[in-house]
């Protein structure tokens, strides 16, 4: 059986490519970094949370791992303490707004307000790494995070563990998609959730375990900040209207 070659690309598709490709060097979020080293970043979302976050840090620091947090305002400012453990520990911490709304929901003023009143919680330690609650981002709110300094870090690797999925099947969803430069996102809190039997982070703290576990010798897991430096960012358009029904849902 024979297969027909794809028809050749008009002048104006390569053209258009081009132009995307282009544009996401200055308009796109960083989703991985191009390297032939064996490292990868571990990224955690919406906490500190007194209960999951000291246990992450544990095991990262129990690997000689280093990860990055996304934190929110509001959870930094009832808990200043783990935002100084987590500094001291030698990760790295992002700006993940103040109250985790989506983003595209919100004119130009309140969503800088969001990222500026979480930067103002984390300092002096906040970086200016930013990442879009739920990742919902639209061309405004990526122009206002770059207005206020920061980097949109979003992922190559989703480990889903914020629906309630065993152990097992979240260490597989990442370690399938792993690689040299790799962004993993996962939770060390959850913000808000479908259910509420979903918030136990013990299934996600399973999986970081064994992930780490399994990994050692193969990977070094570093914070976005080093990984960045360590070889070429790559971004691309990262563009997500807000869910309406599934935020009724979760909200």
């Amino acid at each position: 059986m024979s297969t027909a070659a794809p028809p050749p690309q008009t002048p104006l598709k390569r053209a258009v490519k081009r132009l995307v490709a282009e544009s996401a060097r200055l308009l796109g979020s960083v989703t991985h970094v191009a390297t032939d080293e064996p490292v990868a970043a571990l990224t955690f979302d919406d906490g500190p949370d007194p209960a999951s976050t000291p246990r992450v840090l544990e095991l990262l620091e129990a690997h000689g791992a280093r990860g990055t947090f996304f934190m929110i305002g509001k959870a930094a400012r009832r808990h200043p303490d783990l935002v100084e453990r987590v500094a001291a520990g030698g990760h790295a911490i992002g700006n993940h707004t103040w109250s985790h709304p989506s983003l595209p929901l919100l004119r130009g003023r309140g969503r800088r307000a969001e990222m500026r009143w979480c930067r103002e919680v984390l300092e002096p330690h906040g970086g200016r790494l930013f990442r879009p609650p739920y990742g919902h981002q639209s061309l405004g709110s990526r122009l206002d995070a770059a207005r206020l300094g920061y980097q949109v870090i979003v992922w190559s690797v989703v480990a889903e563990d914020w629906a309630g999925a065993p152990a097992e099947e979240i260490l597989a969803r990442v370690e399938a998609r792993l690689a040299p430069g790799a962004i993993v996102v996962l939770h060390d809190a959850l913000w808000s959730a479908l259910d509420e039997r979903h918030r136990d982070r013990g299934p996600t703290l399973a999986a970081l375990e064994r992930l780490l576990d399994t990994q050692a010798g193969s990977y070094r897991f570093v914070t976005v900040p080093e990984l960045l430096a360590g070889g070429s960012p790559r971004r691309w358009h990262h563009y997500r209207r807000s869910d309406l029904e599934w935020l009724r849902r979760e909200l």
